[in-house]
């Protein structure tokens, strides 16, 4: 698969003070790249640069047939006039990049399923609503990738089901590259298939889902009557990989052939076993464990 969009040391300083240093992206044609960091992390300071708003301080960043307009760009809230209609709000961008018709106004409304709203004025859309037609409004000039920054922040479950599936129709049938960033990780890794770990200005990780998943295995989790006799009991069986989870309950790193014989040993020394699953390590996770544990903010 061809690289639409590839970073060479960007870097982003002000005074003493780096907001990103030397990342090196490196991001699929058609793919979904999940820019994943806490707040300050860097996210927003790479995608202002890649999409042309902010001016890197050093290093370059290379654009292959990203379009006639080159990236479309959602950051922070979408511009839109809440006393105009979606059309009209479409209509106005459209005459600015030179590419104003009915017809391709209608079809981008379509398009982020807002297709029926007619005359309503953007200012009563539910913040869902307002994001799709954000999405629309950065789909204008057709360009081949588009950045979306926090797109689903601060959406209700069927807002962020919306944007996704909007996201994920963009995929499929334009065949668009969508750089997106989230706190929310387990939407994230519902949507994207390429990774980027990003902390304190430095890319610290750069990997496909396929990847992913061969880093991060599986174990099992055991919550039970009476975990630390429950430990000792597992213990006993030879099986030493053991540590409390954030619950508290009994994570074993490996053993997943091995559950059965588990709770037979447990259930035979009185301790009554609530759950027992094998669990992939999850997109959070990892994050947290490539970042040293810090909270995802």
């Amino acid at each position: 698969m061809n690289t639409i969009l590839t970073t060479t040391n960007l870097t982003k300083a002000y005074g003493r003070k780096f907001a990103a240093k030397d990342v090196n992206l490196h991001v699929r044609e058609g793919s979904v790249y999940g820019l994943i960091g806490r707040n300050g992390a860097g996210k927003t300071t790479v995608m202002r640069m890649i999409s042309g708003l902010s001016k890197p301080t050093a290093g370059t960043y290379q654009m292959n047939g990203a379009g006639r307009f080159g990236v479309g760009v959602l950051i922070e809230s979408p511009g839109i006039y809440p006393n105009m209609s979606a059309a009209e709000n479409l209509r106005l961008k459209c005459i600015a990049m030179d590419c104003c018709s009915e017809e391709y106004i209608n079809s981008l409304l379509t398009l982020v399923g807002l297709g029926d709203t007619g005359k309503k004025k953007t200012g009563s859309f539910s913040l869902g609503m307002r994001q799709r037609l954000g999405i629309a409004l950065a789909l204008v000039g057709d360009p081949k990738m588009i950045v979306l920054d926090e797109p689903i922040n601060g959406l209700d479950p069927q807002g962020i089901a919306e944007v996704r599936q909007t996201l994920e129709k963009l995929k499929s049938e334009k065949g668009i590259t969508i750089m997106i960033s989230s706190h929310i990780l387990d939407e994230l890794g519902k949507l994207a298939d390429t990774y980027g770990i990003i902390h304190e200005g430095c890319l610290l990780d750069e990997f496909t889902l396929d990847e992913l998943e061969d880093r991060c295995g599986q174990y099992v989790t055991v919550k039970t009557s009476d975990n630390n006799r429950a430990a000792f009991a597992i213990r006993q069986m030879g099986i030493n990989s053991l540590a409390a989870d954030s619950a508290g309950n009994i994570r074993i790193n490996g053993a997943l052939d091995r559950t059965e014989d588990i709770v037979r040993v447990l259930t035979k020394n009185n301790i009554g076993v609530r759950e027992i699953y094998v669990k992939k390590t999850s997109l959070e996770d990892y994050y947290l464990s490539v970042t040293g544990g810090r909270d995802n903010d």
